[in-house]
């Protein structure tokens, strides 16, 4: 077999400085998840034999309802045909397009967002990083119906950029709303790899549903709304378990851009969670 590479190299830091951060605590509150995250990732198990590729860039959106007493959050359940991850339940998301980088929005991503998404980035730029949130919003969209900003016939104004565009609604994102929560690089050796964001947006952005795109024949076949505890409960990937846990420490700890945003990575031979 051939020897498994001692870190990801689709970041801008060093391997060396990767590992000196290995589960780096958390200074936003007296409660530290970094250690009992990273462990549950690395007892994971996963199949490691596969020839090994650079991962690609990709962008998940968590809808979160914080009406209620307790948190709910929005997963959908991936179709059992599907050869990745089937009927796992996830977070809607996928791969970052370069039209994404084309979209109009109704607002613009909070600066420190920005700041943080372009932390370790190859060829940072806030057009790339404007990039994953705008795909983040427009694979929900597509996966799930949700309208997640002002349809473009209601705009008094259109902003430069076309819109996101399903079925026959047209909506320009509202990225000021958007929340970056986490990012997370898949092990070498996967059949698939990606270098996700996790972002979160709260339900209030829901303006309507697109009927007919959740269903047996789609890629999710059911959406549920679920309390975090709850939710965890599911079947669902090593890493949306992770991820999870770090939107309620996240939510504890006052939901602010200004809080840290973890990031996951292989070094060596196991995940190490740092901070950007």
């Amino acid at each position: 077999m051939p020897k498994e590479p001692a870190a990801d190299d689709h970041t801008a830091d060093t391997p060396a400085a990767a590992a000196a951060t290995q589960a780096e605590p958390d200074p936003a509150s007296a409660f530290d998840p970094s250690r009992e995250l990273t462990e549950a990732l690395n007892r994971a198990n996963r199949d490691m034999s596969f020839a090994n590729s650079q991962p690609r860039d990709a962008a998940t959106l968590i809808m979160i309802d914080r009406s209620g007493a307790a948190p709910k959050v929005l997963l959908g359940r991936r179709h059992e045909r599907h050869k990745f991850m089937p009927g796992k339940f996830v977070f809607p998301g996928g791969r970052v397009e370069t039209a994404d980088r084309a979209v109009g929005a109704a607002s613009e991503l909070d600066p420190r967002i920005t700041q943080r998404l372009m932390t370790r980035m190859r060829r940072p730029s806030p057009a790339k990083a404007r990039a994953f949130a705008v795909a983040a919003i427009r694979e929900t969209v597509e996966e799930t119906g949700l309208v997640l900003g002002p349809r473009a016939d209601d705009h008094p104004a259109a902003p430069p950029g076309r819109p996101v565009e399903v079925a026959a609604t047209r909506l320009y994102p509202d990225l000021a709303a958007i929340h970056y929560i986490a990012r997370a690089i898949t092990p070498p050796r996967r059949p698939r790899r990606f270098d996700t964001r996790f972002f979160a947006l709260d339900a209030q952005a829901i303006a309507g549903q697109v009927e007919g795109l959740v269903g047996p024949e789609s890629e999710l076949i059911e959406l549920v709304w679920l309390p975090l505890t709850e939710a965890e409960r599911l079947d669902m990937p090593p890493i949306t378990q992770a991820v999870l846990g770090e939107l309620e420490h996240r939510i504890a700890c006052g939901f602010s851009h200004d809080l840290p945003v973890p990031f996951y990575r292989w070094v060596g031979r196991r995940f190490v969670r740092s901070l950007l």
